[in-house]
């Protein structure tokens, strides 16, 4: 932990250097988000936040966490995903491409560093569910999952960042709590390499002119980040936390992408074609402005967090932590369903 201010302090700068650097370029290069029907923001808005976050990660830990396969493995994964994510802001690729190449990236943590989810933990009061070599596909399915979780959660203005702060946060509670501070230091290098992108996303001082996006290449890395730092952290003899603990911590992002993919499916539409049906969408058609949807939905976010992180320490059993997590999943699509039959010929959303 000696490293703790100087690696914090390169992440923030780095992060907030490579958006200087970068908006200017953006817009010659075509990294750029236009208004559409869909989307209408004023103006063709920057989309480097994802590369400046990774910039600030990369350089942070390359000089100050110690190097490991591991952590080669998810920096490798990393860059290789903002990259896929890049194109993917330039030249919009097909979804099946998308998955494609996300189901590369995933295996090469599940495989490349041999980490993957095995142990499901207590679910049951017959013993523990260890899924084995199986696991190795059920993690790379979670990862696409995870991946895209973070990317149909970017919305609204600092959603996407903020998901991913309370995550992230939440993680490095758990590892504090737990007493084990070994790779702490990177949480904490990801939640302030975060920080400079809300203040050009989303903060009243940010100069007119300068606000920039998130992009796929940045919510797509928060979800390999997120996903990662789960699998980490709740398998073998050093996890921090239970896998059912998981599911609280990233509870929002994953409830509302699966909430609408099943509501999409049930229409008969494909579940990756877009649409305003998403928990921001809702609560900006039922009246709030997107500043007090980001709000209460953090607020949310939070809130289901601090439920699994205060769970696990007081050893609720895992069986009722499940049972819980599928209550809330029901009523919480339940909820997004009667809203949105009631919401979806309203008027449109304009993100600002």
């Amino acid at each position: 932990m000696l490293f703790l201010l100087p690696a914090l302090l390169v992440a923030f700068f780095a992060s907030i250097s490579t958006i200087k650097v970068l908006l200017p370029l953006a817009p010659h290069i075509g990294l750029v988000d236009l208004p559409t029907e869909r989307k209408k923001h004023d103006g063709a808005i920057p989309l480097i936040g994802g590369i400046s976050i990774f910039t600030g990660v990369l350089i942070a830990s390359s000089l100050f966490i110690e190097q490991s396969q591991l952590l080669n493995l998810y920096l490798i994964s990393s860059a290789f995903l903002v990259f896929l994510g890049t194109l993917d802001d330039i030249y919009d690729l097909s979804v099946i491409s998308r998955i494609v190449f996300q189901g590369i990236i995933a295996s090469i943590l599940v495989f490349g560093a041999g980490l993957y989810i095995s142990d499901l933990g207590h679910l049951f009061a017959g013993g523990p569910v260890n899924i084995g070599v199986y696991g190795m596909l059920f993690t790379c399915v979670a990862c696409i999952a995870a991946i895209n979780a973070f990317n149909m959660v970017d919305g609204i203005d600092g959603l996407a960042g903020s998901m991913s702060i309370i995550t992230i946060a939440s993680v490095a509670i758990m590892k504090l709590l737990s007493g084990q501070l070994n790779l702490i230091l990177l949480p904490l290098v990801l939640v302030v390499a975060i920080v400079p992108f809300l203040f050009y996303n989303v903060s009243r001082r940010n100069p007119r002119g300068k606000k920039i996006f998130m992009g796929d290449a940045g919510s797509m890395f928060m979800g390999l980040t997120v996903i990662w730092l789960l699998t980490l952290e709740t398998q073998g003899e050093t996890a921090s936390f239970r896998p059912v603990t998981a599911l609280w911590i990233i509870a929002v992002p994953l409830m509302d992408m699966v909430s609408v993919m099943l509501r999409r499916i049930k229409n008969g539409n494909s579940p990756f074609q877009a649409d305003n049906g998403h928990l921001h969408h809702i609560l900006i058609k039922a009246g709030l402005s997107s500043r007090q949807a980001l709000i209460a939905i953090s607020g949310l976010a939070i809130f289901l967090s601090m439920v699994g992180i205060i769970s696990d320490v007081a050893q609720v059993p895992e069986w009722i932590m499940m049972n819980g997590f599928f209550v809330l999943f029901i009523g919480y699509s339940a909820i997004l369903s009667h809203f949105w039959k009631k919401t979806k010929n309203g008027s449109q959303y304009q993100r600002v």
